[in-house]
Order: structure tokens, then sequence, then C-alpha cells
């Protein structure tokens, strides 16, 4: 029998990649009694699992009536892109040019993760490299209370940016788009040129899919 942690990893992992792929949509209820039958487990476990996701921002208690999939609306999306802009901006103005290049190192591991990722297809994976190499670009700030700001930002968009990766791939029909716009920015960083990394932020299409 696999203990309890493994029990709430395990079923936090399946739902997340249910989440992330597409397969739970955004507003989609939950229903505990058809979770713990589907992943064989008691409700302590998935209940726990459901609790680490909302910290995630990928799902929400609502009083009453249960859990769900996270669900924004278009004004909370755009607020929280633009809020998003706003502390990478200002990351970036503050970071650089970097001075120590061994700091990069988590920037560059980011990168390789998503290229990774783009050559296996796995859209999941790739949006988590996604994720940590934003939030890389803001730690090159070093500045704890900016991190501490960001990281619920970008957790709360990212259902939207899975979804968004996967629109850029059908539309673009290019796995590896993604990965060389990041490149053009980690390159940019590379340069310790701030106005020139501003400026391929400002033109990275973050939200170019979304509807």
């Amino acid at each position: 029998m696999l203990e309890a942690a493994s029990l709430v990893e395990l079923s936090m992992h399946r739902l997340r990649e249910d989440i992330l792929s597409g397969a739970l949509q955004p507003g989609e209820r939950l229903i505990e009694e058809q979770l713990t039958r589907r992943f064989g487990i008691s409700r302590a476990p998935l209940r726990e699992a459901l609790r680490l996701l909302d910290q995630q921002g990928l799902v929400e208690h609502l009083p009453r009536r249960g859990v769900r999939v996270a669900q924004l609306s278009e004004r909370d999306v755009d607020e929280l892109f633009g809020l998003r802009d706003v502390l990478e901006q200002y990351a970036v103005a503050t970071a650089v040019p970097v001075s120590e290049p061994d700091r990069l190192a988590e920037l560059q591991g980011a990168l390789d993760a998503m290229a990774d990722a783009a050559r296996a297809g796995d859209l999941r994976e790739e949006n988590d490299a996604h994720c940590r190499f934003h939030i890389a670009l803001v730690g090159l700030a070093g500045q704890r209370q900016l991190l501490l700001a960001y990281q619920p930002v970008i957790r709360k968009l990212q259902l939207y940016m899975a979804a968004n990766l996967r629109r850029e791939t059908e539309h673009v029909g290019d796995p590896w788009d993604g990965v060389r716009r990041h490149r053009k920015l980690f390159d940019s960083v590379t340069t310790g040129d701030a106005p020139t990394v501003l400026a391929v932020l400002a033109a990275h299409g973050a939200r170019t899919y979304i509807s």
C-alpha cells in the first residue's frame, strides 16, 4: 500500500496533468466521490491534494459548493497579465546588467528544460519550465518581497498560460516557437542592456492567443 504522502503526490500530479492539459476545463466541478473512486484512495489524501492545488492557483474551494477548476474572468486575466508585466519590468530594470554571470544559471536551466520539453512534445513540462523561467527572471533582482508578490500572480495565470501554449502550438504549428522567443529574451539579458531586455520583453507575445 502506498504511503499517505505518495497518495497525495500521485493524486495531485494526475489532477494537475488533467487541468493543465485541458482535460478538465476552468470552472468544472471536481466531485470527491468520483475522484476517490477513480484514484482508488480515501478522501483524506484527495483533500490534501486539492488543498495543494488550491495553493498553486489551479483549483478553488467555494463555500458550500465544493471544489472546481480555477476560473478567472476575462478582466481578472487581463489585470493579472498587466500586474505580471509591471513586476517583470521592474525586476529587469533593477537586475540588469547582471553583475555575476553565475546568477544566470537558473534562467539557463529553465530554458534548457523548455527545449527538452519541446523536443519531447510535453506541453505540461514546457509550461512548468516557462513558469520557472519567468520566476528566475524576476529572481535576478534579488528582492525577496518582489518574488513573494510575483509568484502568486504567475501561479494564478499558469492555467491560462498552459491554454495559451496549446493554442500557440495549434496556430503556429511550430513547437519551438516559444523556446526561440525565450532564448531571445535570455540572450538579451546577457547583453547587460536593460532597455534592450525591456524591448524584447514587451514584444514577448504572452497574451497573443488568450481569448
